[in-house]
């Protein structure tokens, strides 16, 4: 049975490709993926090799001459060429079907000679997007497999490039903690941006809200959360491999892996903080309009009322009895100045009703009355 598409899928969802049923570590690829290409990087504190599109065959030669090898696969669109690069690493089938089931939560599985871990990576600042990056960490070799290409593992390829700092001399295990920690930074940026949005919309929101205000702040609401769901399991999947034992990990590259751990906090403070502030402009739109609303009711009303005596004089001369019949009947209606008088009484009403109306504060604004708070340092008078 096939399940449509939902009409508006969640951000950062996409369906299943495994049918139900299926045997446990049966590899579907998406047929939208792209074509697999690998990079490798295989290095030691002496020497560095690299090499780009580099064939599956060439790659025991590299592992035999270097300590460390990287081998990094952007795309996941070939379930042969993952199949091959598993059997040669021994990588288990169940990790590699979790690479094709991109909807993966950040966690952390540990199998007889491997770690298989999972994180989600930034992509795209300007509309947030995250993509599934899986970690394969061996005694000596590091594979990353990710969706497409382009990623923020670059400044860790300069290091190694320029051997700056400890990572040519590190095992596999530092590098996983360099690449990991490249990921946690990436949300950085990410994160900046969103609070410069904030700022701004906080400003604009206050001084002229406007309709599609709202919808501004649920595609705000919506990023904060899409940032959430990659960064907060990031969190137990650190502590885990920080916790728990591994062969596979030195206690000093644990140390680093605490300091990835507090950049994880960091982003979750920064994410929880946003999003109180982005609940609280929803509360600052609905105050701002309700204040318009009520400034625009209280001048129809001002008018309003100012229009009732008017309409109230207009309404009494505007009545059809003769005074030819009765001396009683509307005498003002021969005065030589009934009409100059009349009219110059509505323009007096008119006057002091506004007059009246300011000095109240219902238009207008009055200036506030200098009132003396008595702190609780000042003593009270005997």
């Amino acid at each position: 049975m096939t399940v449509p598409p939902l009409p508006h899928p969640i951000p950062g969802h996409r369906p299943r490709r495994t049918p139900p049923g299926a045997p446990p570590g049966t590899l579907v690829v998406d047929p939208a993926a792209a074509a697999p290409t690998i990079a490798l990087i295989a290095y030691g504190p002496e020497a560095l090799t690299e090499e780009q599109d580099i064939a599956i065959a060439d790659i025991d030669g590299l592992r035999e001459t270097h300590p460390v090898l990287w081998l990094d696969i952007s795309g996941l669109g070939d379930v042969r060429t993952l199949r091959d690069i598993g059997e040669k690493f021994g990588l288990h089938s169940l990790a590699l079907e979790d690479v094709l089931n991109v909807n993966q939560r950040p966690k952390i599985d540990e199998y007889d000679d491997h770690l298989f871990i999972v994180c989600r990576m930034p992509h795209n600042e300007s509309a947030l997007e995250t993509e599934q990056v899986s970690f394969f960490l061996g005694k000596d070799f590091v594979i990353t497999m990710q969706e497409r290409p382009g990623d923020c593992f670059e400044p860790v390829r300069n290091r190694l490039r320029t051997k700056r700092g400890r990572i040519r001399a590190g095992g596999a295990d530092y590098l996983i903690y360099a690449l990991l920690d490249a990921v946690t930074d990436a949300f950085f940026p990410v994160l900046e941006s969103i609070g410069e949005q904030i700022g701004i919309m906080e400003e604009e929101i206050i001084g002229d809200p406007m309709p599609e205000d709202v919808h501004r702040i649920h595609a705000l609401k919506r990023d904060l959360l899409t940032v959430r769901r990659a960064v907060w399991p990031q969190r137990e999947m650190l502590s885990a491999m920080i916790r728990d034992e591994s062969l596979l990990i030195q206690e000093q590259t644990k140390l680093y892996l605490r300091d990835c751990f507090d950049h994880t906090f960091q982003l979750i403070d920064l994410i929880e903080t946003y999003r109180e502030i982005v609940s609280d402009l929803t509360d600052i739109f609905l105050s701002a309009q309700s204040t318009r609303m009520n400034e625009v009711m209280k001048v129809l009303t001002v008018i309003a009322t100012i229009f009732m005596p008017l309409t109230l004089i207009s309404g009494i001369y505007g009545m059809n009895f003769s005074p030819e019949a009765s001396p009683w009947n509307m005498p003002e209606l021969h005065a030589a100045y009934g009409y100059p008088v009349v009219i110059g009484v509505m323009i007096a009403i008119t006057v002091g009703m506004l007059a009246w109306f300011r000095n109240r504060g219902w238009i207008g604004r009055r200036p506030r009355r200098k009132k003396r708070f008595r702190t609780t340092f000042q003593r009270r008078p005997q």
